[in-house]
């Protein structure tokens, strides 16, 4: 059987942010097949290239993971594009410099109130939807006052963001859904169509988090439903995707965890070229 090539933590982390993108099709997602009107392909893509020297410091574990989080948004905000991959940097980062699911639990415990307080100033930097009348709203400097006067941690931060941002609960659930993805991408098999198939089981069984902050906690469990109809035979994938896209209906939550997965995937010897 052929081998791929071995790739280093931060190429496999450059691979899985492009693999995602380039899979297809992902309902409502921007993929090969469609963009969004400020959001296209090219802008995933340059986004992998941009981010490459974090990976690097992070594999060598030079850095800190807040300070490397913001790193990584400001090299990804170069381009007209916005930030592509924020929530995808939250699970990465910490997963190169741990190097796997068991070492990113241990960066993420060992956090401290400059980790925090970088993560914000990153936050800050996006234009990632916020929870409104949120106690600790990005927007006001007087969230980081609060950080530093309570002594909060990023953990603490990803904690109080958990039960409605799925990303940031992979902080506080041992990146559950992460290893889910990578146990799910070996189940069905190598190559671009494992990833779709990966995609829509978390998407039928997972409300996305950023549909319901965009659209309503209805709306993302619309979605799920419909994407369980899919799997099931009921609805047609096409016409689902295409109804996504006129809706903007876009489970970024989910392609953020279906790139941590695909890194952790790679680094245990799934095939994405076969």
């Amino acid at each position: 059987m052929k081998k791929d090539l071995p790739m280093n933590r931060a190429e496999r982390a450059q691979m899985a942010m492009m693999l995602e993108v380039s899979a297809y099709p992902k309902p409502g997602n921007v993929d090969r097949c469609h963009d969004y009107p400020d959001t296209r392909l090219e802008h995933f893509l340059a986004s992998t290239i941009l981010v490459r020297p974090v990976f690097d410091a992070a594999e060598k574990t030079d850095g800190r993971v807040g300070g490397l989080i913001r790193e990584a948004v400001m090299l990804t905000n170069g381009h007209s594009g916005g930030n592509t991959h924020f929530g995808a940097l939250i699970l990465l980062i910490p997963l190169i410099l741990g190097g796997d699911i068991e070492g990113a639990q241990a960066v993420a415990a060992a956090t401290d109130v400059e980790d925090a307080v970088d993560f914000y100033a990153a936050f800050g930097l996006t234009s990632v939807r916020v929870v409104e009348n949120d106690d600790l709203d990005v927007n006001d400097p007087a969230s980081v006052t609060a950080i530093r006067e309570q002594g909060l941690t990023l953990a603490d931060i990803m904690a109080y963001s958990a039960p409605r941002d799925m990303v940031a609960r992979e902080w506080t659930n041992g990146f559950a859904l992460t290893r889910r993805c990578a146990d799910l991408l070996h189940a069905h098999g190598c190559g671009r169509e494992s990833i779709v198939a990966t995609f829509l089981d978390l998407l039928a069984t997972e409300p996305d988090t950023f549909i319901a902050k965009k659209h309503g906690e209805a709306v993302a469990e619309q979605t799920m439903r419909a994407a369980a109809e899919v799997l099931g035979g009921r609805r047609d994938l096409a016409i689902f995707d295409a109804e996504c896209v006129s809706a903007g209906i876009n489970p970024g939550s989910i392609a953020d965890i279906i790139i941590a997965g695909i890194y952790v995937a790679l680094g245990e010897g799934w095939q994405w070229d076969c």
